[in-house]
């Protein structure tokens, strides 16, 4: 059966008719044509499919897009300024060097961007628990370590 679910992105109204077991990810992909969110496992564990809804990250593989009905989300793709100008972690994450192949990066900023809201100053052990539920296969972590702390000094600064 067919539902309309209407929701927010990236500052945008939107909806899709989709079947009631679709997944918030599969209408960001698919439906929206945002492919900057990642499906890395559809089991919540690699954290590939991270995005913001309503100021929280959540990982958009084991959500319903019904359960976003009327929901904020904001997906990678709407993360930097309107002018391309990168968000703080963005460009921590470019400055430190905290990618490789690129798969997991979107999920990591989003969830990193949560998290520094919460945390300003954190230190590489807090880091290194906060990115507990987000895989990487590449990099060994340590440059992703020092971007979200970056990352996150420079939000407190408002830069």
């Amino acid at each position: 059966m067919a539902v309309k679910v209407s929701l927010k992105v990236n500052g945008k109204s939107v909806s899709a008719e989709v079947e009631e077991r679709t997944l918030l990810v599969t209408v960001i992909r698919e439906n929206l044509r945002l492919t900057g969110t990642h499906v890395g496992c559809d089991t919540a564990q690699c954290g590939a499919c991270t995005v913001s809804m309503n100021g929280k990250a959540v990982k958009s593989c084991s959500m319903l897009a019904m359960q976003a009905e009327g929901a904020d989300v904001m997906t990678i793709e709407g993360v930097a300024k309107p002018d391309g100008t990168l968000h703080p972690m963005q460009a921590a994450f470019k400055e430190h060097h905290g990618l490789q192949c690129g798969f997991c990066t979107p999920g990591m900023v989003m969830n990193a961007i949560d998290y520094a809201k919460h945390h300003p100053d954190p230190t590489e052990e807090q880091i290194r628990e906060a990115l507990e539920g987000n895989l990487c296969r590449c990099t060994g972590y340590h440059n992703i370590v020092k971007a979200i702390g970056a990352g996150a000094r420079a939000m407190a600064a408002g830069k």
